[in-house]
């Protein structure tokens, strides 16, 4: 990593060629560390320099589990405390036209999301049933598989957290780093060192980045958050495009099965995809690699603005070439291989759902609950289902499913028909299968509108209505403007506002985006000007754009190409 000037700053072994070059100047600039710009230019930056996020959780344990959340710094609350995976979330009752008017401390409840780390997305049933349990015992019941592979739970009170915790890492599970400026989770193929196709098994990657640098103080100060995708799976299963960092398994033709490595993608309100370095590089190399490019984040990344603070601006102000120069020269010490980009996907969905066959002979059955809901109590009926057939080993996905793994050949029909009576559909409709919610207004102090229930509604009135639709097709709803769902990214992008409906009332809707796609043609979708639908007109809408579709499109189409030609007029 390349030195900085400051003795209270994380260093490493290497160059100080960043300070030596680039001298401190009156100006404050962009809040550059390796620019010699240390002193803190916003609260965050301040909050961060006067104490760690990562030792707030001695005062949780010793002083505000016993004193109550009337006792936390608001530092502590709003900052340091998503170092170890808690927000606070919405007050019951506060309608979306309030979001951005009330202050913090108006919007929040006395209680807490809590997110819990699952990096790969990789659960056992002991793990499994422990969450479970932990959501029942402290959580009303609550529960969600967000679309990074986390399991997230709601009504946390502050005083049940050193109790959750011993829960959770008795079993080996974290909520260290889930969020907060770090390393958050490393998401990775859900069949990863499984699925008979894949190109490379990243999990030894997964585990050594973990192992060596979650947790640890070189990395827990970083100008905002964080992510990392690792796969090798030819399907491209972790939306390597809208990473900070992405490893993409590829073959190379001298040396064989790698990573081709991409750097600076990401949504919110300024959308931008990751490029690629145009480096190729070894499974044993890869932490090192991840290493160079979070050393660059902290050291280089914008600290003075929190808008221009994800390592998508360093990116676009210095582009690939430039970057990898960095990282080669300041960080690394050494040239990376030339590697060649991955081929396209090699399906259109990505989410493993359906019965697969494993490269052992035994088969992953991957299932669709409905836009990631589900609770404590059914998330232990899954763990006493994949063990009474036999398997250990679960996995969650970047798209809200759930992977069931190593099931015999003569224990898989039982499997389907007992996820079946919970509701978890196998063979699940494009509805079903395609469409996302974020947690939207009923927990999170950003939203808008309300999301999970719209998004099973949804689901639910489009299969009644278009029973025989077979098109893969993805509808991603968020409930404000951060894009924790990717609406920009999906078929259908539902960005939640307040909207007036016929009769001039203000009421919950949305703004579309239709045709983002990632993998196969990557890019973001269009947005039709003027065009805002209530939620209420939502049904009406998408099934009326869709029935456009499947009038106009050409032979094997997708509805992505077809959105992007077609005329105004007919996506209204």
């Amino acid at each position: 990593m390349a030195a900085t000037s400051d003795p209270s700053r994380p260093t490493a072994g290497g160059a100080a060629t960043a300070t030596s070059r680039r001298k401190a100047g009156r100006h404050r600039g962009e809040g550059q560390w390796a620019a010699g710009h240390f002193t803190p230019l916003n609260g965050n930056e301040q909050f961060k320099k006067d104490d760690d996020g990562l030792n707030v959780r001695t005062r949780i344990e010793t002083i505000y589990s016993k004193a109550g959340f009337d006792s936390i710094d608001p530092n502590d609350l709003r900052g340091r405390m998503r170092w170890w995976g808690l927000y606070t979330q919405r007050k019951p009752g506060i309608d979306g036209g309030k979001t951005a008017i009330l202050a913090p401390e108006e919007l929040d409840d006395k209680h807490f999301m809590l997110r819990v780390r699952i990096d790969g997305g990789r659960l056992t049933v002991a793990q499994l049933r422990a969450v479970g349990e932990v959501s029942e015992t402290y959580a009303r019941g609550t529960a969600d598989i967000t679309d990074r592979q986390n399991i997230q739970l709601h009504w946390v009170r502050i005083e049940d957290v050193p109790a959750i915790w011993e829960k959770l890492e008795a079993v080996g599970l974290s909520t260290t780093e889930a969020c907060g400026d770090c390393p958050r989770v490393i998401i990775g193929s859900p069949v990863a060192g499984i699925a008979a196709d894949e190109i490379i098994d990243g999990t030894p990657a997964v585990d050594e980045i973990h192992d060596r640098y979650i947790g640890s103080k070189e990395f827990s100060n970083l100008p905002r958050k964080f992510k990392t995708a690792i796969s090798g799976s030819p399907v491209q299963d972790v939306v390597h495009e809208i990473n900070d960092i992405a490893f993409v398994g590829v073959e190379h033709p001298e040396h064989g099965p790698g990573f081709d490595v991409w750097v600076g993608g990401g949504l919110s309100t300024n959308p931008r995809l990751a490029e690629r370095l145009g480096a190729w590089v070894p499974l044993d190399e890869v932490a090192d690699v991840w290493a160079g490019v979070v050393g660059i984040f902290r050291d280089y990344g914008y600290r003075r603005l929190r808008t221009r603070a994800r390592l998508k601006f360093l990116m676009a102000d210095w582009g690939p070439q430039e970057f990898r120069r960095v990282l080669e020269e300041e960080y690394l010490g050494r040239r990376l291989l030339d590697g060649p980009p991955p081929p396209e996907p090699s399906s259109r969905w990505r989410d493993h759902v359906g019965v697969h066959q494993q490269r052992d002979g035994r088969f992953y059955v991957g299932f669709a609950p409905r836009v990631g809901r589900v609770d404590g109590t059914t998330l232990t009926k899954i763990a006493e289902l994949a063990a009474a057939h036999g398997s250990d080993r679960l996995r969650t996905t970047v798209e809200q499913k759930m992977i069931i793994l190593d099931v015999a050949a003569d224990q898989v029909d039982s499997l389907v028909a007992g996820l079946e009576a919970l509701d978890f559909q196998v063979r699940p409709s494009p509805f079903r299968r395609g469409t996302m919610a974020c947690t939207g207004i009923e927990f999170c102090k950003l939203a808008i509108v309300e999301t999970k229930a719209r998004g099973a509604s949804l689901i639910d009135e489009l299969e009644r209505r278009m029973p025989a639709f077979e098109e893969p097709v993805t509808i991603n709803i968020n409930g404000c403007p951060n894009a924790c769902a990717r609406i920009q990214t999906a078929d259908i992008g539902l960005k939640g506002q307040l909207v007036l409906d016929a009769d001039g009332r203000q009421v919950e809707g949305f703004q579309v985006h239709l045709g983002g796609a990632l993998g196969l043609e990557a890019g973001f979708g269009r947005k039709v000007r003027g065009l805002k639908v209530t939620a209420a007109e939502l049904p009406d809408y998408v099934e009326r754009v869709l029935t456009r579709f499947e009038e106009q499109r050409e032979s094997g189409e997708r509805f992505a190409t077809w959105a992007a030609r077609a005329p105004e007029g007919d996506l209204s």
